[in-house]
């Protein structure tokens, strides 16, 4: 087994890191207290010491959010080249094999965490439908147009308290085929509570969430299943979409259709005063067709919370 020692910053102190990610099978990102980002190449042997095989500098305080830009479609790796990275109030590009490429004016406000958006409406010499989305550290989350880099560009006000809002932890963009079909980006807060953001309108949507009731969400995702998990204090929370009665109506009528065409098998099995089966078919082919209209709703999920309905799994 092999092991990475904690970095050094400039001065010989200890640096603690703040952020990992496995960029590959043989390449690790690691952030640090002092704004460093470091690329460790777990092939070589400088692994085994407190030298990587990189290190850039996009910022002077901790970095606090690292999120990759798409690779371009000349890329013959399919990993991503350029990294989003957020230290104390400023913005930054990192190019893995050039260093950093630019680096945002002061925000004057705490940048925390931050998630790249697709597919997003375009407008023509004004935007190309690709942003990144920043939290900040008083409730509000700024919107960046790739390629922008030098200040934001839109904000959404998602917790508006007197003397500025909860900071906005953690961030998640919603799955395909979960909530309402649009761009939704799941916001962890730091009083405990999640909230939903529908991009386009830019506004919060629905009620609330509680994860916990004192401790922030400071990590946020979605499984296979599209269910969401939140993190935060040391709870760990599931969450599942409600779904609508028409749902449940659907289930019982599957089951009692299947529980009538058995009960029709049996009667036409030898039973001598059963109906006949033209008048069996009949009944049965009118039961397919009301399950054919109840089919019409089916898939619509609990209004809830506005798009999500979600509840807790214990």
């Amino acid at each position: 087994m092999s092991k990475i020692l904690v970095p050094f910053d400039t001065s010989g102190s200890t640096d603690p890191p703040t952020l990992l990610h496995a960029l590959s099978p043989q390449t690790l990102l690691l952030t640090t207290d002092s704004g460093a980002l470091h690329i460790f190449d777990l092939r070589a042997p400088s692994t085994l010491s407190s030298k990587p095989g990189q290190t850039h500098r996009p910022h002077d305080d901790y970095i606090s959010s690292l999120t990759p830009l798409p690779p371009t479609a000349a890329s013959t790796s399919g990993f991503s080249k350029q990294w989003v990275t957020t230290g104390g109030t400023t913005l930054a590009v990192t190019d893995l094999r050039r260093g950093v490429l630019v680096k945002s004016e002061d925000q004057e406000e705490e940048l925390l965490s931050s998630v790249f958006v697709g597919g997003l409406p375009s407008k023509p010499g004004r935007s190309k439908g690709e942003k990144v989305l920043v939290g900040s550290s008083n409730g509000v989350l700024t919107l960046w147009e790739k390629g922008v880099w030098d200040d934001q560009d839109e904000r959404i006000i998602v917790d508006g308290g007197r003397g500025g809002g909860e900071s906005l932890d953690s961030l998640v963009v919603m799955p395909e085929g979960v909530g309402d079909g649009g761009k939704n980006v799941v916001v962890g807060v730091g009083d405990g509570t999640i909230r939903i953001v529908q991009l386009g309108p830019n506004k919060v949507i629905g009620e609330p969430l509680r994860h916990d009731e004192v401790e922030s969400v400071v990590g946020l995702g979605f499984d296979v299943g599209g269910r969401l998990i939140s993190g935060g204090g040391s709870i760990v929370k599931v969450w599942q979409e409600k779904m609508t009665l028409d749902d449940d109506d659907e289930d019982s009528d599957d089951a009692e259709t299947s529980a009538n065409k058995r009960a029709l098998d049996e009667s036409d099995s030898g039973d001598s005063n059963a109906p006949e089966a033209e008048d069996s078919s009949d009944e049965e082919d009118g039961g397919r067709q009301r399950k054919k209209k109840r089919r019409k709703t089916k898939g619509k999920k609990a209004a809830g919370n506005g798009i999500l309905g979600f509840k807790g799994l214990e």
